[in-house]
This record gives C-alpha cells, sequence and structure tokens, in this order.
C-alpha cells in the first residue's frame, strides 16, 4: 500500500487563504496493467447491476428511502478523486437493498447497493456516509477489476459476473450454499475484497467523508457499533470485507492528520426523518432472498422503476374472501397458517430431477428453480411477500480442501452451515446436536433449530422450527435440503418431510 504525505507549505497556504482543503493524508492507488479499459468497467458493472436485480429486492429508485441515499450519494461523490488514466469520474449510481443483512456493495463502473439492514444500523448521518464514502472507495480505485487482473486472464462477463456472485452470495446462509445460483461456481471466493482494499478504502473512505463536510468518526463508530452488537462474523458487511486489523486505530490515525472542524456534520433531520422510515420498513432474511419470496412483494426490475403491485392467489383449501385474486403462484401477500391437506399430508407425490440431486414432492406443491440448480419447493400459500412459511430449498455447498469425506468432515460442514443460517436469520437456536443417519444411502447428519417465522399472531412473530440437512456427495460437495414450518404445524408437516427425504438422491 502506497501512502503519501501532502507537504506541509501545501496546508500553511491553504489555512492563510482560509478555503476548506480536500484534505486527505491517503493518495489512491490503484494497479498497473488493468485489464479493463474504463469503458469495459462500466459496461460490464451495468450487466452486474442488471443481475443484482433479478437477483435481489432492489428498490425503485422514486421509494423515499432510495431517494435520500441517492442524495447523499451524489454529496459524497463530489468529494471522491479522479484517479490517473481514468479520465473523468465514474457514473456513480445508488439503490437500496430490502434486505435485513448489514451490508453494502460497489460493482465495477459505481453501481453501490445499500441495505436496508445497514441503513437501519446506522445511527446518525456520518455513520452512514462512513459506510457508503467506503463502498464509493473500492469503485474509484478499481479493487474488483484489479482483482480480476491478478488472478486470471478476464473474459468479459465472466469476470466481473464472479465479482458480483462474490458480493451478492458472500458468507450468507443459504447464498453461500447457492453460489451456483447465478451460474458462476466457487470463483467467488477468491475475488472478494483483500485486507489491503479493505485498509485503502477505510482510509480514501474517511477522507471522502471529511471533505463532504461529516464527522470521519462516523465510519468507525458503525464499524465498531455493529462489531460489539453481532461479532466478528454476525454482520454480513464484517464478513465480506475482512478487517484488515487495528482498523479504529489506523483510521483513527488518519483522521488525526486532518485540518480540526468544529462545525462537523454527525446527523440531519433528514437522516433522522429515513431513518424512522426505514425502522418500518420490510427487510427480507438472507434465506428469503435466496429464496426469491421477494419477488411476489412488487419490487422493481431495473434501475429507475417504479413500484408495483402484484396480487397473489389464496392458499389451496383456503376461502377466496374479498380481493382474492386467481393465479398459479406458490405466494400470498400476507403470511397464513395452512391446513394439513394444503400442507400435501397424504398427497401423491410427483418426482423431481433436478442437476445435482432427485426428490419425490407433494403434487399440491410448486417447484421454482434458478439458473444455478437451487429449488425452492413450496405449498400453495406457504410463501408470500412476508417470507418463506412453509417448503424446502434444496441445494449445493461447495467445499473447500479435499471435501467431504468421513463422518467427522461431514459433521464440521453441518456445523458450520447451521452456524451460517443462525447468524443471517437473526440468530437461531440449536435443538440437540448433529446427529448422523443415511440419506439414499450416503452419509447425512441432521440438526434443527428454532427461529422466528413470517407467520404472526397478534402483531408478533411465531415460532419456526427449521430441519436443516446434509447429505455427503460422490464429488466431496455436500447436498443441503433445509425444510421449513412453523414450529406448532412442524409436527404436522414432518412427514410430508420424511417421504421427501426417503426420496432423495444425491447425484
Amino acid at each position: 500500500m502506497v501512502v503519501r504525505r501532502i507537504g506541509l507549505v501545501v496546508l500553511e497556504v491553504v489555512l492563510l487563504l482560509g478555503a476548506a482543503p480536500a484534505w486527505a493524508r491517503f493518495e489512491p492507488v490503484t494497479c498497473k496493467n488493468n485489464a479493463f479499459s474504463p469503458q469495459q468497467e462500466v459496461a460490464e458493472g451495468a450487466k452486474a447491476a442488471a443481475e443484482v436485480y433479478q437477483e435481489m429486492p432492489v428498490l425503485p429508485d422514486s421509494d423515499p428511502v432510495a431517494r435520500y441515499v441517492q442524495q447523499l450519494g451524489a454529496k459524497l461523490v463530489a468529494h471522491a478523486p479522479v484517479l490517473p488514466g481514468v479520465g473523468q469520474q465514474w457514473p456513480f449510481n445508488f439503490h437500496v437493498v430490502a434486505s435485513a443483512d448489514i451490508n453494502a456493495f460497489a460493482l465495477p463502473g459505481g453501481a453501490v447497493f445499500v441495505n436496508m439492514g445497514t441503513i437501519q444500523a446506522a445511527d446518525t448521518e456520518a455513520q452512514l456516509a462512513g459506510v457508503m464514502a467506503h463502498e464509493i472507495s473500492h469503485v474509484v480505485m478499481r479493487h474488483s477489476t484489479c482483482n480480476i487482473t491478478k488472478q486470471q486472464s478476464p473474459k468479459l462477463g465472466f469476470g466481473i459476473a464472479s465479482v458480483l456472485s462474490s458480493v451478492l452470495l458472500g458468507d450468507s446462509a443459504l447464498g453461500t450454499l447457492a453460489q451456483g445460483a447465478l451460474g458462476l461456481g466457487a470463483k467467488a471466493t477468491f475475488l472478494k475484497m483483500s485486507r489491503e482494499d479493505e485498509q485503502q478504502a477505510d482510509l480514501l473512505g474517511a477522507g471522502i467523508a471529511y471533505d463532504s463536510g461529516y464527522d470521519p468518526r462516523g465510519m468507525v463508530q458503525f464499524f465498531e457499533t455493529i462489531e460489539a452488537k453481532y461479532g466478528a462474523g454476525g454482520a454480513q458487511w464484517l464478513s465480506d470485507h475482512p478487517n484488515p486489523g487495528n482498523r479504529t486505530e489506523y483510521v483513527n490515525a488518519e483522521i488525526a492528520t486532518f485540518p480540526r472542524r468544529t462545525n462537523a456534520v454527525v446527523t440531519t433531520p433528514a437522516f433522522q426523518r429515513m431513518h424512522a422510515v426505514a425502522m418500518g420498513e420490510k427487510a427480507y432474511s438472507a434465506k428469503d432472498v435466496t429464496a426469491g419470496v421477494w419477488k411476489r412483494a412488487g419490487y422493481a426490475t431495473g434501475p429507475g422503476a417504479s413500484a408495483t403491485t402484484v396480487s397473489a392467489p389464496m392458499a389451496a383449501g383456503q376461502g377466496g374472501g374479498a380481493g382474492a385474486t386467481a393465479g398459479t403462484g406458490a405466494g400470498t401477500e400476507t403470511a397464513v397458517r395452512l391446513s394439513a391437506s394444503a400442507l400435501g399430508v397424504g398427497a401423491r407425490m410427483v418426482h423431481l430431477q433436478a442437476a445435482r440431486f432427485a426428490v419425490d414432492y407433494p403434487a399440491n406443491w410448486v417447484k421454482q428453480e434458478d439458473s444455478g440448480g437451487t429449488v425452492l419447493l413450496v405449498p400453495q400459500g406457504g410463501s408470500g411477500g412476508a417470507g418463506l412459511v412453509y417448503g424446502a430449498v434444496i441445494g449445493v455447498a461447495k467445499q473447500s480442501g479435499d471435501g467431504v469425506y468421513d463422518q467427522t468432515s461431514l459433521d464440521t460442514a453441518t456445523a458450520a452451515l447451521a452456524q451460517k443460517l443462525s447468524d443471517q436469520n437473526g440468530g437461531l437456536q440449536r435443538l440437540g446436536s448433529v446427529g448422523g443417519m443415511q440419506v439414499g444411502g450416503k452419509m447425512a447428519d441432521g440438526l434443527e433449530l428454532r427461529g422466528k417465522s413470517p407467520l404472526m399472531e397478534n402483531g408478533t412473530a411465531v415460532a419456526e422450527r427449521d430441519w436443516l440437512v446434509t447429505v455427503a456427495r460422490p464429488d466431496g460437495d455436500v447436498n443441503y435440503i433445509v425444510f421449513v414450518s412453523p414450529e406448532r404445524d412442524f409436527a404436522m408437516v414432518k412427514p410430508v418431510f420424511v417421504a421427501m427425504l426417503q426420496s432423495f438422491q444425491a447425484q
């Protein structure tokens, strides 16, 4: 990392003139011989942004919270440097994702996405500005395309898309397991930002926040707050953005070099208003984002789109009261409790042959499958705008190293997966320990967990029971199945889950 100091003579002249200095001790750097031209970076980043809209619940740009984030982003970008060789400022644009994960990410070329969970977790505008300035800094220093250049001979579309997979999936619970969801495989893991990238983005981001008039300590305060509340791995931002070590120490040392300012902005009435709005907004868990349940809740399909309302059908077996709408989808806008017949208890089973597994499921359930082979099986009315209430998510978890080859390594993989599920879904209670079994003649593990269901009763979420089953694959990877139900209905629907499991074959 290259760090240079601005000459004292320049500082003295600026202070004597009384001007507000465009000050930052850290001088941003980028890699040499980047394989992507700035034009290619913008074009490929735009393609990746289009994928985000297919994979994540992005608020329409007309949404009040999204408009606030756009205005804050524009203020910060006005003080972002332009590096030699770029020729002009990147075409930055800012968006909000209705995800509960505390995370934000920037795509090559300038698209920045901020999760609703991040806005909800910030206490001040200076804290949110610090996070966004950090992401702007990754774009300015071209970290994504530099990493691709260092790691491989890039092919346009593949390299950028792999970065997209990295930021979208990261270490999120079902996201890591479903890295094939974007058809990109395990390449994403080594394309995460390095510790050096993170340190550079911290230092430049602090300078951008300061030059924009904010108290730059907001960045450090936000990092400290979420780490204290969630632990080092409990917030997705901390997983996707590895701590370079002594973050508080080196950022505070950087800030100490800035000319003192008595009127630095800590927060604003606009932030307080939008923070209150954000706290009342629906934010989806990682599980529900991966399952795609948000796709029936009226989210925009591209930048600049306006919000729309999509009516969903009533659950099978339920009365079609006022407002009931015909359709073929699996969800309802409001989570509802289903009867045994609607859940497929005693129903005829049909066979599903997927790319890497086969399974039988009730004929009155609905199948959804993404391009990477991750499958969501849901009874009619089993999911909706509120999230996944009943059903099963099935996919493949890639394993590093030698993969899963004995009971010990499978137990380790299962425990790690359970922890990720817990981290990304507000904390789940383990019910017992990991138990070994056989599924389709192959080594398997099972573990039950308790959390909160999207199903509400008297304004309170009822308890949810999740049954995680992992099956060792011949190639060393692991098939996973997550069966989901409100806890009070788990015993009723468990025979369906057991029948599905008895039919399951890892292939």
